[in-house]
């Protein structure tokens, strides 16, 4: 049996390591290729968008809604600053579902006004785009903070029964998405909760560790969020426990508030000369 090396501090840095350091990076995936959103268009069409629903999400829990193709959704901070947690679905198919990870590679790690949520394989397509940001103004603070990520995967119980030595606690987002897509009448729902956008939460990567850090989100009451639904689409969206996530993301005492879902209909005739987006066209052969 070959025995096992002991395990050794970090070998020394080579003689040439400012110069690999020193190499110059390239972005994984161009995206010049892909085809820009209308923005124009879609401004026209929330110019005649009326509204068909609303949704109150209560503090500590969540709720579903439903837009249609061509329409919009906003989400709104109702009183003291809270984040929530987003999931979409193809609203005939919830198989497709956003897919956070090829966003964040596509978009970037904190989504801004003309980026677009899309959605997982073998779909991959635009689900949603961000029209309106009243939190645009934010930028990068000096902690490297941005808002609205895609880069968190959502606080969960499981996580939480680990870290907290044995805890259990039920309204984390993950259960929260869980029970109102149950709700909605989905079968083995918690399979189909998925990584989320991270909606008015602040956070990013510490420099020393690279550590996902959140701080106090800046949301102010009537602040929101407004997107074009390219597809019809089921939204899911929790009022994270944390509040802020000033402090903690799981927790009973911080203070939380509800969140606002609107959602608008759009006449057909605002949007004559578009289409929503089709499935990928890669023929899914692999090869074979």
């Amino acid at each position: 049996m070959t025995a096992i090396p002991p395990l050794h501090a970090a070998p020394p840095a080579p003689a040439d390591a400012e110069a690999r350091r020193a190499i110059a990076p390239v972005i994984c995936y161009p995206t010049q290729a892909l085809s820009q959103p209308p923005l124009a268009l879609y401004a026209q069409a929330r110019a005649q968008a009326r509204p068909v629903s609303q949704c109150l999400v209560p503090a500590r829990d969540a709720a579903a809604f439903r837009v249609p193709a061509g329409g919009f959704f906003r989400i709104t901070c109702t009183g003291e600053p809270q984040v929530g947690d987003l999931n979409l679905f193809n609203a005939t198919n919830p198989l497709e579902r956003f897919y956070s990870g090829k966003t964040r590679a596509l978009q970037g790690t904190h989504l801004k006004v003309g980026d677009r949520m899309w959605s997982g394989f073998p779909f991959l397509r635009p689900m949603a785009t961000l029209v309106e940001d009243t939190l645009g103004w934010y930028g990068v603070d000096a902690f490297g903070g941005r808002v609205h990520d895609v880069i968190g995967t959502r606080c969960d119980p499981y996580t939480h029964w680990q870290l907290s030595g044995g805890d259990q606690y039920h309204h984390c987002c993950h259960s929260n998405l869980t029970r109102a897509l149950a709700a909605e009448g989905l079968q083995d729902a918690e399979a189909l909760v998925h990584d989320v956008l991270n909606v008015f939460m602040c956070t990013g990567f510490t420099p020393d560790t690279g550590q996902y850090f959140m701080k106090a989100s800046p949301v102010r009451p009537g602040d929101y969020l407004e997107f074009f639904a390219e597809i019809d689409l089921l939204g899911v969206l929790s009022a994270c426990p944390g509040g802020d996530c000033g402090a903690e993301h799981s927790s009973d005492t911080a203070a939380c508030h509800p969140l606002l879902v609107d959602v608008f209909a759009t006449p057909p005739q605002a949007l004559a000369d578009w289409t929503p987006p089709e499935p990928n066209g890669y023929d899914r052969s692999h090869g074979t």
